[in-house]
Order: structure tokens, then sequence, then C-alpha cells
């Protein structure tokens, strides 16, 4: 799995989300899906391994505050397709009024991790960026062979969400999709990183976090996606429902994703 995971200077967690089986016993294509945190602080020779990637379309799926706070930095030449939500309620990140006002211990950040993931599929913003995002993976326009990249501010809760969506289309088995998603964990230094975030916390509430409560927040556990996935069966029966019902992921549009990306 480490193989997955590309390595930038100040770029998280980007790695590749392609390159599994599928139950078609085909294999979804290497260097086409990628994902990662987000590039505000990416360097300049970031940016120039950017640029070698020919990215065809990025998928930014935070909210426009958080653009506004840390824009992206591109290459001289980017031309890729940014895919992005214009809709901006001007309410604070979910995520930075919980570290604000409740308790930063392990249980409390499960909680509202578990709490944002129900939510997060049905959150109209993000419908309609994830249904541009499969619309793109379709190979709509000149792009159709070029690498997609999908990223939010972490790259691990939204993010991870729209990956294990992407590989339930493509056939990927749930034992993969999950171990894809909780790679974060190995890609992100979580324990080396939590004294560090601990104090930025305290910094910005007044209040101490343990660094237990930090990795519990800054990392995935598969509670988090299941919790996305039952709500979602429970509201439409299926994942398959969803995509097509609310996303607009019907037949033809899948039949070329799978085209594009299998191997």
């Amino acid at each position: 799995m480490s193989d997955r995971l590309h390595a930038f200077e100040a770029i998280d967690n980007f790695r590749d989300y392609g390159d599994y089986a599928t139950a078609a016993g085909r294999r979804v294509r290497p260097g086409r899906l990628l994902r990662s945190a987000h590039h505000a602080r990416a360097s300049d020779a970031d940016l120039e391994r950017l640029k070698g990637l020919g990215l065809g379309a990025v998928v930014d799926l935070r909210r426009p505050g958080e653009r506004r706070d840390q824009p992206s930095r591109r290459h001289d030449g980017f031309d890729a397709l940014v895919i992005e939500g214009g809709m901006d309620d001007g309410v604070e990140a979910p995520h930075i009024t919980f570290l604000k006002t409740e308790d930063l211990t392990p249980a409390s950040g499960r909680r509202f991790m578990e709490r944002t993931y129900r939510s997060l599929p049905f959150d109209a913003s993000h419908q309609e960026v994830f249904s541009r995002y499969f619309n793109a993976l379709a190979g709509m326009g000149d792009d159709q062979d070029r690498p997609v990249l999908i990223h939010c501010a972490a790259g691990k809760d939204r993010t991870g969400f729209l990956a294990a969506l992407t590989h339930h289309l493509l056939g990927v088995h749930r034992d993969d999709m999950v171990e894809d998603y909780l790679l974060t964990n190995t890609a992100v230094d979580l324990a080396g990183r939590a004294p560090l975030i601990a104090k930025q916390l305290q910094k910005m509430t007044g209040r101490v976090a343990s660094d237990d409560a930090v990795v519990a927040f800054l990392g995935v556990e598969p509670a988090y996606l299941e919790a996305a996935i039952a709500e979602i069966e429970s509201r439409h029966g299926s994942l398959d429902a969803y995509l097509e019902q609310v996303l607009g992921v019907d037949a033809g549009l899948r039949e070329r994703i799978e085209a594009r990306l299998s191997a």
C-alpha cells in the first residue's frame, strides 16, 4: 500500500486511489485517480511535480471560505478543469466550530466525526460538486485521458468519502475500499504531529486537547465511513440508488466511467 503514497514537500496525504481489482475481473487504471490535502502551502518543487502529472481536472471539495483563507497555488501553464462548490452560506466550517465549542476528547472527536459523515452525503454543495466530478471522470471534453485529482482541506473526510463512492461505482471490493480510506492514517504521521497540533488548538481555543484526542480528530476510522454508508442506505436503499437518484450517475454515465478507468 505504501507504493500508493506520493511524497511532496508541503502537500499532505497525496496518493493514488486507482489500481484495485474490480468485481468484473479487471483493474482500476493506476495514475488516473489521485487524492490529497489542499495545495495552499505547495512548494515550488511541489508545483513542478504537479505540472509533470498533467492533471486534467482538480476537484476542490472545500467551502468557499476555506478556499479564500487558503487559496491553492498553481504552476505556470496550469490548464486543468477546476471543479469547486459555489455555495457559500457564510457559516463557519463545522470542524472549526467543534474545535472551539466542544470538549476535545477522543470520545467527542469520534462522535463529531460520525455525525459529520452521516450528514456529508446530503449537503447540497457537496452533491453538486460530486455530480460534476463523476461527469469529469466519464472523460467528457479533450482531457479524457488525463488524471483527475480530488482534495479537500486534509484530504481525509470529504475526499475519503468521494473516493469510496468511486471505488463502489467501479466495483472495487468493500475491503479494499476501506483499506484505501484508512491509508490516511499511514500517509499522515498523526502521532508525530499531534503535540504541535495540540499547541495550535490551545492557541486558537484556549483549551488543552490530549494527543489522543488530536489523533482521533485528525485520523480516520472505519466507523466514520460506515456511518455515511448506513445513512445513505437508510434514506435511499443502496449506494447505487444514491449515485443515480441524487448525483445523476445513470447507467450510461457509469459505463463511460468504467470504460475510461478500467484496464
